[in-house]
């Protein structure tokens, strides 16, 4: 945990995070294996971080590739024609679209984190983080989506633009860690990601956020050509 940082951020971001699980759980069938596959990894990488093993940021090879080597897997393994399968059946894409307000508290959380220099100005929505527009606009399409207002062409558009911001924010997020391939803000790392519980953000909150979003984008797309 980081010190002198407020409680209630924390706790904002703890909330947060068991919100984009539980969506994410009724998002797909209500699956019990699924949903308890992620809890048991949240739970794992929760005590790591808890007991300081990411904050060694000098080993070789770098400790942070327990995290983004198996979320990196697991998404892939996520996109095999079975599984691809099993969602087209089971994925409610009304309750996936709504998923994605949680990158408004996300949003405040790093904020938080820069003033109290955790990590760096670019990972906020004052730097180079334009993810806030996805979560802001997730109700909006929702609504319209739930509706029928919306059009599957446009939801599908809208998850490209969220797709491509999350994953921008994620490549400059990586490249500004105390990795051995850093590429920006040396002068203030992002090393608020090595401390519970902010390592669920890319540990759990971001892995199910690109994945709800490609997800959805094939769903769609195999539903406008059936």
């Amino acid at each position: 945990m980081i010190d002198n940082l407020p409680n209630w951020i924390e706790i904002l971001f703890l909330i947060t995070c068991l919100a984009t699980i539980v969506l994410f759980h009724y998002a797909n069938g209500k699956s019990r294996f699924l949903t308890l596959s992620i809890v048991v990894w949240s739970i794992i990488q929760s005590i790591l971080a808890y007991t300081g093993f990411y904050q060694e940021t000098e080993k070789i090879p770098p400790r942070f590739a327990l995290v983004l080597i198996p979320i990196t897997l697991f998404i892939i393994l996520g996109l095999t024609p079975k599984v691809l399968k099993w969602m087209d059946k089971n994925r409610n894409i009304r309750i996936s679209t709504f998923l994605h307000i949680i990158r408004v508290p996300v949003e405040i959380v790093l904020l938080y984190l820069f003033i109290y220099k955790m990590i760096p100005e670019l990972m906020t929505f004052e730097g180079r983080n334009f993810d806030i527009l996805a979560g802001l606009t997730a109700p909006i399409m929702g609504l319209l989506y739930l509706k029928n207002k919306v059009s599957k062409k446009i939801l599908i558009a809208w998850n490209f633009v969220g797709l491509f911001l999350v994953s921008f924010i994620l490549t400059n997020g990586i490249l500004s860690a105390e990795l051995p391939f850093q590429q920006f803000a040396f002068d203030q790392p992002n090393k608020g990601i090595n401390y519970f519980p902010f390592v669920l953000l890319p540990a759990t909150i971001v892995p199910i956020v690109i994945y709800t979003h490609i997800t959805d984008i094939i769903k769609l797309r195999r539903e406008i050509k059936s």
